[in-house]
């Protein structure tokens, strides 16, 4: 199991790498600022930093807050997005885009966009996609959707 960004790339296969890395670029280019990339979950993670948000993930509070995460996984790509889960507007709007971007049927859970055919990866939707969150409003979407035990993280 891999330790760091380098490890992580380094066990990609070689046909997958150059999406892979693509993907990243992507992501690096078209996210606000103030995200800052790290290891995380063992996947390629871009989180609020504890300098900005102190109390961390409410579930391992020793881990700065999650915003993205890119995988390699068995049978493709995946994005896990966290404000496309908690933001309704936001998946509407992913999900009514999707067709207009991709010939392929979109393939997503909760957080996790799958592609499983990385040559139709829609890259301009996918950076319009993460451009539209920053840290700020992540951490204020983040706290109202919190457990109503936890309340607001000071």
């Amino acid at each position: 199991m891999a330790s760091s960004i380098e490890e992580y790339i380094e066990t990609i296969s070689e046909e997958r790498k150059t999406v892979f890395l693509k993907l990243r670029k992507v992501i690096q280019k078209n996210l606000p600022k103030g995200f800052e990339e790290t290891f995380q979950y063992n996947m390629i993670g871009y989180v609020v930093p504890k300098k900005m948000y102190p109390a961390g993930y409410h579930v391992t509070p020793e881990l700065a807050l999650p915003f993205l995460h890119i995988a390699s996984q068995k049978n493709g790509l995946a994005l896990y997005h966290m404000g496309i889960y908690s933001d309704p507007k936001l998946l509407q709007w992913f999900q009514t885009e999707y067709p207009k971007h991709s010939k392929t049927k979109l393939d997503m859970g909760k957080s996790c966009i799958r592609f499983k055919k990385i040559e139709e990866i829609p890259w301009d939707l996918i950076g319009e996609l993460v451009s539209k969150m920053g840290p700020k409003e992540w951490i204020t979407l983040y706290e109202k959707n919190l457990p109503k035990s936890k309340g607001k993280v000071k």
